[in-house]
């Protein structure tokens, strides 16, 4: 059953097998791409240096709702980290390339160049900072990596399915949120896995190590909300690898974010989504504890962008296994 599914998952636009060879290459090297406002409360979002100096909340004061917790949004390009970037020339981002229709490489498109729904925004954010949507260059990062080469300064920011958490906050700042997600069971369909209950009892689950799926089945195990039975010692660097694992008959179900487990049931027809989301979870561009002028910029980016952009991105790349209605995905209003 388990050789039967990963044949099945090699067919179409280049299956899982092309993604795995990405996944290895994705440690090997960075990928570079040829070489910019209204805000939350309605003024224009030019606010001056001095905001800067506000504070994002540590985890434990930030009240179980991180995605409230950025900096205000500004248009004001002065900062310095901003002026570091423009003198350089082009923005520095942490992004997935093996994530279906989120960050990754269409083989059958001219160069096979990065892209979807995370990969349209930072085009957007170097748009708007620098004034062309090209002034990027792409790193591929690991999901267990994502906050240790954004504290290193590898890259200026990460556009990867980040989940806001407090926790996180600790480590990185974030922005606004982008899109709204939450944790999921991904299974084969002839599974006798019904959701995140009683059914997971002896079963194997995979997570992302660093990922929020790794912490929840943690902690859900330790509350009694997890049966004690169930094995989630299976983690690993990218969350595509967890895909190969239950296709290989490694682990009997994956728990990740719904929008990258819908993603990854359109590549497999053997895997399907099993139950509701279990969480509410939101995406968000993370940065450098020290970029609060950064953070700020991104955010007027995001109040442009959720009016203007944020649809057409997602009925291109997230409708087809999302659906056609937007709604639960949008953030609300900031």
């Amino acid at each position: 059953m388990a050789v039967r599914r990963l044949r099945a998952s090699l067919r179409g636009w280049g299956g899982v097998g092309a993604m795995v060879v990405a996944c290895a290459l994705a440690l090997a090297f960075a990928l570079s791409l040829p070489l910019a406002h209204a805000s939350r409360d309605g003024s224009t979002g030019t606010g001056g240096p001095g905001l800067a100096e506000a504070t994002q909340a540590k985890a434990d004061d930030c009240g179980g709702h991180p995605e409230r917790m950025s900096l205000p949004p500004s248009g004001d390009d002065t900062g310095p980290t901003v002026q570091d970037i423009k003198r350089r020339g082009y923005l520095s981002v942490g992004v997935d390339q093996n994530s279906y229709r989120w960050g990754y490489r269409d083989p059958n498109t001219r160069g096979s160049d990065l892209e979807g729904f995370d990969i349209d925004l930072a085009h957007e954010i170097a748009r708007q900072i620098l004034g062309s949507p090209n002034a990027v260059r792409f790193h591929a990062i690991p999901t267990n990596q994502r906050i240790p080469a954004i504290q290193s300064k590898q890259v200026d920011m990460v556009v990867r399915t980040m989940t806001i958490t407090c926790d996180r906050m600790d480590e990185v700042r974030f922005s606004d949120p982008y899109f709204v997600t939450g944790q999921q069971v991904l299974a084969p369909k002839t599974s006798g896995i019904t959701g995140y209950d009683k059914s997971l009892a002896g079963k194997r689950i995979c997570s992302a190590s660093g990922s929020t799926a790794g912490t929840r089945l943690t902690e859900d195990r330790k509350s009694g909300r997890l049966p004690a039975s169930t094995d989630i010692s299976t983690t690993v660097p990218n969350q595509l690898d967890c895909l190969v694992k239950l296709q290989l008959g490694e682990v009997d179900a994956v728990v990740t974010d719904g929008a990258l487990a819908a993603s990854q049931a359109a590549q497999d027809p053997t895997v399907e989504l099993k139950g509701k989301p279990f969480t509410t979870e939101y995406y968000g561009v993370a940065m450098n504890k020290e970029a609060k002028d950064l953070v700020q910029r991104v955010n007027q980016v995001l109040v442009g962008y959720l009016t203007n952009g944020w649809q057409a991105s997602y009925t291109k790349w997230l409708s087809a296994t999302l659906g056609p209605d937007a709604a639960a995905s949008r953030p609300p209003s900031s």
